[in-house]
């Protein structure tokens, strides 16, 4: 087993993260979504130095995270490959209070100030106050070993 493979193995929920900036709206598929701090409340994820999307990301100041509903695979792949107009072709996008995109029917998001970006290897972490959420009740899309799955309650 090698190192991506060993982390493969650790289960995690599936975002897209969106943002406006340089004219346009850029998303993208991510799985490095985490909290931080409920006080102030903050949440972070990562984006690879090397992403086309990168400068998008790091110079906004603002993006909004969309947490997937467990039916979601579609936008997941959707956000994950081609270009950025692709990505959203289609999709009737609202603005969130501070201009990133946000996705309809998702099952939670959270619009962001970025309050810090860290540069930790060949990703940049981007570390977010929130400053608006919402969502609904329901399982999220997981996503663990290259595949997509939902997690759901066990029996005692």
């Amino acid at each position: 087993m090698n190192l991506k493979d060993a982390f493969s193995c650790f289960t995690t929920g599936v975002t897209v993260v969106t943002t406006h900036a340089q004219g346009q709206n850029w998303g993208m598929t991510c799985n490095s979504f985490n909290t931080v701090s409920l006080e102030p409340p903050l949440v972070l994820w990562s984006v690879r130095k090397a992403s086309f999307s990168h400068e998008a990301f790091v110079s906004a100041g603002h993006y909004c995270v969309h947490v997937l509903a467990a039916d979601q695979q579609d936008l997941a792949l959707r956000f994950a490959t081609g270009t950025q107009n692709e990505r959203f072709q289609g999709l009737e996008v609202q603005s969130s209070s501070l201009g990133a995109p946000h996705l309809p029917g998702v099952l939670a998001w959270f619009t962001c100030r970025t309050q810090q970006v860290v540069s930790a290897g060949d990703h940049d972490i981007l570390i977010g106050e929130v400053v608006d959420f919402g969502g609904k009740p329901g399982y999220g899309l997981a996503y663990a070993q290259r595949t997509f799955g939902v997690l759901a309650a066990m029996d005692s």
